[in-house]
């Protein structure tokens, strides 16, 4: 639930993680009792990260639709992330993907740990999407198609430019935003979202996690994986892998701040799309994962420990934004509060402070036009208040008492929100 000095230093996150404690607890045991069912949202549970958490909110059969697509996109992505895989073998698989999922046989050994689960046993997910109503089969097999196709692409090619770049986020990342609105529609639920808006839904996060995870990438093994655009790099350093070391620390950081400007841009579209959604479970399933975006994105601006280790919000933090998403007043304060925190971080001597500026206040001024900051619940703390031995005392106490009243109570309504728990300080894709 998060160290016991993260509590200390935020006592107010303490009930929203009891909370979504107990509610993983329950969802724990409303795994499918069909086999192939039972392995797709046990699978989910494992490879999802926070994507499992958002899902149990929604309709029945929208939900499996969405746990099939993604647990799809995931196996055709550990085909595309496994360096060990010969090119001329790779690209075939990719191209021909969204084929492979109508057949129950088809397996293709790949991938460590749960992901070579997924895919030794991939005849499950295929079992499963046969299942599904014929218009979200539809939908899956057109953005498989044309995810694979895609990756296919930048197989055989670097990411040079910006627009490569973007490119590259709408074919892995883009594209699933365009399934999601193609799935939400086919539920009967929403109105089809423009490709527009859909594809900076996925951008936002896309970027988010490229941009915290540049050393794990750039450590992979058998080779570097790199997807920060050579046309912003290289004002920096002479080799993306050279921001890494420690003398180089001044550019890195700068270099990190011209990539989280880049990323910015797609906020205002983001904000666009959620305000048009009218189900309240789509709201949120699409709602949470936006305002951890912002949230991080504010984490890594201006911090060079993206470049020594792993940049994330706080447990606490993660269930505290869960706990509060509900309607959009929520989401324009999340995104106020985190942009605040971001815009404190801008040095005025960084090469892009007037740009990340500008972008900040653009995003901010459509939160203050919502005319519902007034009522939102701060995610920023002012200062960090010290706490003796008596209080940490009482708090073990105030600890005990709530575990016990939820252990004798039915889950509370965070239970709609989640399936599965996983890492929820990560983004769901």
């Amino acid at each position: 639930m998060g160290s016991l000095g993260a509590m200390l230093r935020h006592p107010d996150d303490v009930y929203p993680l009891l909370k979504l404690k107990m509610a993983m607890k329950h969802a724990e045991k409303q795994i499918p009792p069909e086999p192939h069912w039972a392995f797709c949202y046990t699978m989910l549970h494992k490879v999802s990260r926070s994507f499992g958490l958002v899902i149990q909110q929604l309709d029945t059969n929208l939900r499996n639709a969405v746990c099939i697509f993604y647990l799809v996109l995931r196996a055709l992505d550990t085909v595309e992330d496994d360096t060990s895989i010969a090119t001329e073998v790779k690209v075939p698989i990719l191209m021909a993907f969204h084929r492979h999922i109508y057949d129950r046989d088809w397996h293709f050994s790949c991938g460590t740990k749960e992901y070579k689960v997924l895919m030794d046993e991939f005849h499950h997910v295929s079992t499963a999407f046969l299942e599904l109503g014929r218009n979200y089969q539809e939908a899956i097999e057109d953005i498989t198609m044309r995810m694979g196709a895609g990756m296919a692409k930048f197989i055989c090619k670097e990411v040079e430019t910006i627009d490569d770049y973007d490119e590259y986020c709408h074919y892995v990342a883009g594209l699933v935003g365009l399934g999601l609105s193609k799935l939400f529609h086919a539920s009967g639920s929403e109105d089809l979202a423009s490709d527009s808006l859909s594809n900076s839904m996925g951008l936002f996060l896309q970027k988010t996690n490229i941009i915290r995870d540049y050393l794990e990438d750039i450590n992979e093994i058998p080779k570097s994986r790199m997807f920060w655009p050579r046309q912003i790099w290289i004002k920096y350093v002479h080799k993306l892998e050279d921001l890494k070391y420690e003398e180089n620390s001044v550019k890195a950081v700068q270099c990190l701040n011209d990539m989280v400007t880049n990323a910015l841009i797609h906020m205002e579209d983001c904000l666009t799309y959620m305000a048009a959604l009218r189900d309240p479970a789509i709201f949120r399933f699409c709602a949470i994962p936006q305002i951890m975006a912002i949230g991080t994105l504010a984490l890594c601006y201006n911090n060079v420990e993206v470049f020594r280790g792993v940049v994330k919000m706080r447990r606490g933090l993660t269930a505290k934004v869960i706990d509060r998403t509900s309607t959009m007043s929520d989401v324009y304060g999340a995104f106020f509060d985190f942009s605040c925190m971001l815009k404190s971080k801008v040095d005025k001597d960084d090469p892009n402070a007037t740009k990340t500026l500008s972008r900040i206040d653009g995003i901010q001024k459509t939160c203050r036009e919502s005319g519902t900051l007034t009522k939102r619940k701060s995610y920023i703390i002012k200062s960090e208040p010290r706490y003796n031995s008596t209080l940490i005392f009482v708090l073990f106490i105030i600890l005990a008492i709530l575990f016990a009243y939820l252990s004798a109570n039915r889950p509370t309504d965070m239970c709609k929100y989640f399936f599965f728990t996983g890492e929820i300080n990560s983004l769901y894709w």
